[in-house]
């Protein structure tokens, strides 16, 4: 009995939560002129920050290097005045705009967990178009709006769906060919 009134408790509160994202679409000569492309493999890279105290996860964001490399942070607190934003896609997202990112993370008691995975072009190119009409994200829904995008796409079935950071850090972790950074205090930002 005492369950089923905190899951349902639990539940209002995250519906709750989920209502007060916040449509942001810059304008489209800025992310013209902001977007990148990576030389390299497109890949996925989940980043998990974590509480320095118990390990907790406290957000959740996927890294999307495609035909572009863009951040899906849905309703992150990161903001960069040359980084424009579409409803939680954050275009541009250059290894020097990630460090920046990234730092940001990494302070006031909390520290990152970035997962990396190389994936087919045309997997790198469905996430992609899934952040881009995933968003804006509410209050503590950035992990389960992830689990979701990653739950469509092939090879990433097995993630499911959940609300907790390290949950979806672990179920990550086990996709073959993951490679794990974890990273306490600052990142070199070149540049």
């Amino acid at each position: 009995m005492r369950l089923g009134i905190l899951l349902l408790g639990l539940s209002v509160l995250l519906a709750g939560c989920g209502m007060n994202a916040e449509s942001v679409w810059a304008p489209d000569a800025d992310v013209a002129k902001a977007r990148y492309q990576d030389a390299g493999p497109t890949s996925l890279a989940l980043v998990t920050v974590r509480n320095e105290g118990d390990g907790q996860g406290a957000h959740t964001a996927l890294l999307i290097n495609a035909s572009e490399r863009v951040l899906f942070d849905p309703f992150g607190g990161w903001t960069d005045p040359y980084v424009p934003e579409r409803n939680d896609v954050l275009y541009g997202f250059s290894p020097e705009v990630e460090a920046r990112y990234l730092n940001y993370q990494a302070q006031d008691g909390y520290y990152y967990v970035r997962q990396e995975v190389l994936v087919p072009p045309e997997v790198a190119e469905q996430a992609l178009a899934l952040a881009k009409v995933k968003g804006p994200v509410g209050m503590a829904m950035c992990t389960n709006a992830v689990a979701d995008i990653l739950g469509q796409l092939p090879g990433f079935e097995s993630v499911g769906s959940t609300f907790f950071p390290e949950h979806l850090a672990a179920r990550f972790g086990r996709v073959p060919g993951v490679t794990t950074t974890e990273v306490h205090g600052e990142v070199p930002v070149e540049g």
